[in-house]
């Protein structure tokens, strides 16, 4: 006998790791001008707080995304592609661990640690191959991602949890 309600939980799933991943490598590939550059901004990475409240379908579709987008728009090959799908999942795995607890500040550590990871993993490369300091390719990458995740991630977080009735953290804020 099939279990309706696990099936249609599975669908969900599937469906969602595959729009995300799609979603994903077309802005990494459609924003490569911007997405590739010692001072970036990937627009792309807007998607990667959606792990704090989609879970794991997330994590796998963005870590999938990530390395379809960087294997067709990477110029630094085989160490971006591996190293930025790396980066993408750990990140939304820790965001996703951080962001689901329910307590104040909750969302805003969980996209403070993917900045983090994400500048502190693909830096930790790209310094090597473009020949520059750790701590300015970090500093770089780490501004480019403040943009990308920490306000734009944050805002389409913020958006898609009140459509979908997601209650996100506790508020700080007493009731009166």
């Amino acid at each position: 006998m099939v279990d309706n309600k696990r099936l249609e939980s599975n669908s969900r799933n599937v469906a969602l790791t595959a729009s995300l991943a799609a979603l994903y490598a077309a802005g990494v590939i459609f924003f490569a001008p911007i997405s590739f550059q010692a001072i970036q901004v990937r627009v792309a990475d807007a998607l990667l707080p959606l792990s704090i409240i989609f879970g794991p379908p997330a994590v796998a579709g963005l870590t999938l995304g990530a390395l379809l987008g960087n294997y067709y728009a990477s110029g630094f090959g085989a160490i971006d592609i591996v190293g930025g799908t790396v980066a993408n999942l750990v990140a939304t795995t820790l965001a996703w661990y951080v962001g689901r607890r329910r307590t104040s500040g909750a969302w805003l550590t969980a996209i403070v640690v993917e900045v983090l990871a994400v500048s502190g993993i693909v830096g930790s490369y790209l310094a090597g191959l473009t020949n520059t300091p750790l701590w300015l390719m970090f500093l770089q990458l780490a501004v480019g991602e403040a943009i990308a995740v920490g306000i734009g991630g944050y805002a389409l977080l913020s958006a898609v949890g009140r459509v979908i009735g997601w209650p996100g953290p506790v508020s700080a804020e007493k009731p009166s």
